[in-house]
């Protein structure tokens, strides 16, 4: 059972530790104890944790650097883990007075009235995290604090009173850790009146000659991109700052791949009874790098992992819609399906002038093209090497067999019997893939197979037309001439 009196908590042997201090013995503990701290944060093992971990050993602020998505947010939140379980406070103090170094005057008066039978709480290190997200509304009074007329009329209070202050959220937050989300947001003045929290720890609030010492640990989050565009961290601020890390995104396919199945939000029908090989998660991952170097896509603005969280989320959606509509209780996925994640791309990207001109469909169809084209070189022969060097092609035979006036039509609700029975009509598809791909099962081999026929496709092999509710594959001329033909009817 915990003390309930200040007296008790005496007795008991506690001692104030500042939440630096705190923060730093846990996490000496933590890496001594071999303890992970940040959970589910991938790709920063060289990088972001061991500057943070630094930062926190250092006792400093940090502020957050990078583009957006890049777990900033998820970073600052799971450093309340590296808190004590629980904390003392005086009981019903706005400003979570620790009983042995109170700061306020209600905690200050209440223990010089009560000595030892001062009641105290315990407060879990859940409810010591506040986030305030920056916006231009955002007032000195909303994080500092000012002085209540209500308050002094109903308490009859002059204002020459300290108990006619009402405390912004920054005092509220004594002894947690705080975070400013998107900095840069917030107005210049305003970021002035943090100089001193952060220099000298304490507040000053309107004409009142009160010191309020906080012990708090600031966390700020800010996109580069933001210095430029929406405003900036006036310099004295950003020298007040102790540590400024620089996060970045998965430097490989693999690691973006493992951030987006753990935070994607499957169903658990879905999980269930939806099968998604491992060519369409890479193809997926494929799609946000062809984003990030794509000349539409406004670089310096960033593609965030959310984009292939959502395609995720939208690829399994239609397949679950393909599976209801057929009457099917299982289901694979297959390439057509990535044209369900067109929404998901078209919502997390920022496009350049020329982007735009090109519209935000063309440009998301276009991302999941070159990414079909880019997968294919990886696992595949390239076919333009091939013809450079006069090599002999192993699509021969499939090639052929379209050219002979042969062609395929995959229907998005075809049955997954009637689309594996079109997939081994093609003489030799399968044979490439089994030549090229080890260590597939016979579900992911018939994804691999109709990957072969689109990406053969985006490498001008062989022709393809996306109708509504179909892919129809055919020899490459054929299809031009019968392109050509339809334009002239119309």
């Amino acid at each position: 059972m915990k003390d309930t009196t200040l007296g008790a908590l005496k007795k008991s042997g506690y001692k104030y530790k500042s939440i630096k201090d705190e923060l730093r013995d846990n996490l000496i503990d933590c890496i001594k104890n071999k303890k992970t701290v940040f959970e589910g944060i991938y790709g920063y093992e060289n990088t972001v944790l061991p500057d943070l971990q630094r930062a926190i050993l250092s006792k400093h602020n940090i502020n957050l650097l990078g583009l957006r998505g890049q777990a900033k947010t998820r970073l600052a939140r799971q450093m309340v883990n590296l808190l004590d379980e629980y904390i003392p406070v005086v009981k019903g103090s706005e400003l979570n007075d620790d009983p042995l170094n109170p700061i306020s005057n209600y905690a200050k008066n209440l223990i010089q009235e009560l000595g030892d039978k001062t009641p105290i709480e315990w407060l879990h290190r859940n409810d010591r995290y506040a986030e305030k997200l920056a916006t231009p509304d955002v007032s000195v009074a909303d994080l500092i604090g000012d002085v209540d007329p209500i308050k002094a009329a109903n308490l009859r209070l002059s204002y020459a009173d300290e108990r006619v202050i009402h405390y912004g959220i920054i005092p509220r937050s004594n002894r947690s850790i705080f975070v400013i989300n998107e900095l840069p947001d917030l107005q210049a003045r305003i970021q002035v009146a943090l100089f001193n929290i952060l220099q000298e720890g304490d507040i000053q609030i309107r004409g009142f000659k009160v010191r309020i010492p906080l012990d708090m640990e600031f966390i700020f989050t800010a996109n580069p991109e933001d210095y430029t565009n929406r405003g900036s961290i006036v310099t004295p601020l950003k020298d007040r700052i102790g540590s400024q890390i620089l996060t970045h995104y998965p430097k490989t396919a693999e690691l973006s791949m493992k951030i987006t199945k753990q935070e994607a939000k499957l169903s658990e029908s879905q999980k269930a009874n939806i099968n998604i090989s491992h060519l369409l998660y890479m193809i997926i991952e494929q799609v946000a790098i062809e984003a990030r170097e794509s000349e539409y896509v406004d670089a310096k603005s960033g593609v965030s992992a959310r984009l292939t969280i959502s395609a995720l989320e939208n690829l399994a959606s239609a397949i679950e819609l393909r599976m209801l509509l057929s009457g099917e209780k299982k289901a694979n996925a297959r390439i057509a399906d990535l044209s369900g994640i067109l929404p998901a791309i078209n919502g997390k990207i920022e496009l350049v002038y020329e982007g735009e001109q090109e519209g935000a469909a063309v440009v998301a169809q276009n991302l999941i093209s070159k990414a079909l084209r880019n997968m294919f070189v990886q696992h595949f022969p390239d076919p333009a090497l091939l013809k450079k060097k006069k090599d002999t092609s192993p699509y021969q035979h499939v090639t052929s067999w379209f050219t002979s006036g042969n062609a395929l039509e995959l229907l998005y609700d075809d049955s997954e019997k009637v689309y594996r029975k079109k997939l081994d009509s093609i003489p030799g598809l399968a044979a490439i893939v089994e030549t090229y791909v080890k260590n597939i099962t016979k579900d992911e081999l018939y994804s691999w197979m109709e990957f072969v026929l689109h990406a053969l496709a985006e490498h001008s092999q062989l022709g393809k037309q996306q109708l509504e509710g179909s892919n129809k594959f055919s020899d490459l001329f054929g299809s031009l001439f019968n392109e050509k033909n339809w334009d002239m009817e119309e």
